[in-house]
């Protein structure tokens, strides 16, 4: 048997049973595709890929299903990934890009990819410890508080109140809040949290000419931001999707229902895959670490702001997957992601 005609073959059982759900059989195949050789023949390739591993029979009788290395043998061979056309690119796009506030634009990121997929779609948030800092806004509460506003170049936004020794709404004291404002933004703009959160540091401890409050708030805040980055969340969406096919769950849904609401896990998961793989990156089955999740496969990738790595996208759904058509539309929904991350 000829490895073309193997792959030839497999990759039908595999596209055959991804669309009806059912053990795949010589008769069908012959039926379906263009294999253009005999049944006999179509026999005895399938007979090689079971002992190979790649396809196993269900029960006696039945035709043939793939395994997870028979998935991952399809994934690693794909040679083209089907393209999207042009007028989903362009609905990916009007969706995504009419949200402005980052939890709006992750949230309808989740719940485009998962109804597009109609799988579960994760998002990982901006990491912050990749990011920059875009500016820092300083507004008066009262004659005792005031507000700092720390923006971020993914559009990320944290605010904290700060009490102060300075009355910055009279006259006197909106000049001087100006003046440090430009010099807390002439510090920190442009750098990462880290770097920013040093020359904040600096500036408090050299210049006589802001108030200590002040860049001791300020300083709260971007470390108050630093310290949420361990807490980085994730968002979900189509978590249902999964009860559309009991099928693949032959035993109980619940192991991966535990998983996914561990967020910890999804994020371990997610940076695990992109650490290891370039481009858009497919674990399948047993290959996941998580017990709760070796009856899934996770399609993931990354998105960025400018050339900054900033989070990870991805879809999890069963091992009986769309992989073309999903790697395709993960890809996509990341690009234009990073697109609205980098505005």
């Amino acid at each position: 048997m000829s490895d073309e005609r193997r792959m030839a073959v497999l990759s039908a059982i595999v596209e055959d049973y991804v669309h009806t759900s059912e053990p795949v059989g010589s008769k069908a195949l012959l039926e379906r595709h263009r294999l253009g050789v005999s049944a006999a023949t179509v026999r005895n390739d399938m007979a090689a890929l079971e002992d190979a591993g790649l396809i196993v029979a269900p029960h006696t009788s039945a035709g043939r299903i793939p395994t997870d290395a028979g998935y991952r043998l399809f994934v690693d061979q794909l040679s083209t990934i089907k393209p999207m056309s042009r007028a989903e690119r362009a609905a990916i796009a009007e969706f995504l890009e009419g949200a402005d506030e980052l939890d709006e634009v992750l949230d309808r990121t989740v719940r485009l990819l998962s109804t597009l997929t109609r799988q579960v779609a994760v998002v990982q948030y901006p990491s912050m410890t990749r990011s920059t800092v875009k500016h820092i806004e300083l507004v008066p509460m009262s004659d005792t508080r005031l507000m700092v506003v720390l923006i971020m170049g993914t559009g990320r936004v944290e605010q904290r109140i700060v009490a102060t020794d300075v009355d910055y709404t009279s006259a006197a004291g909106a000049q001087a809040l100006a003046q440090a404002r430009a010099r807390i933004n002439a510090a920190a703009v442009d750098r990462r949290l880290t770097d920013a959160l040093a020359a904040l540091q600096t500036l408090h401890d050299d210049d006589p000419e802001t108030a200590d409050a002040l860049t001791a708030g300020v300083l709260a805040v971007v470390q108050e931001a630093l310290d949420d980055e361990r807490e980085t969340k994730v968002t979900l969406a189509g978590t249902a999707n999964l009860a559309r096919s009991p099928a693949d769950f032959p035993l109980t849904l619940e192991p991966v229902l535990d998983a996914l609401e561990q967020h910890v896990v999804l994020l371990h998961l997610l940076g695990a895959q992109a650490a290891h793989e370039a481009g858009v990156s497919v674990r399948i089955g047993a290959e996941n670490p998580v017990t709760g999740l070796q009856t899934t496969s996770l399609v993931s990738t990354g998105y960025a702001a400018g050339d900054e790595l900033v989070g990870h996208v991805g879809v999890l759904g069963p091992t009986r997957m769309d992989y073309p058509g999903t790697i395709a539309q993960v890809r996509a929904v990341a690009t234009y992601l990073s697109r609205i991350m980098d505005q």
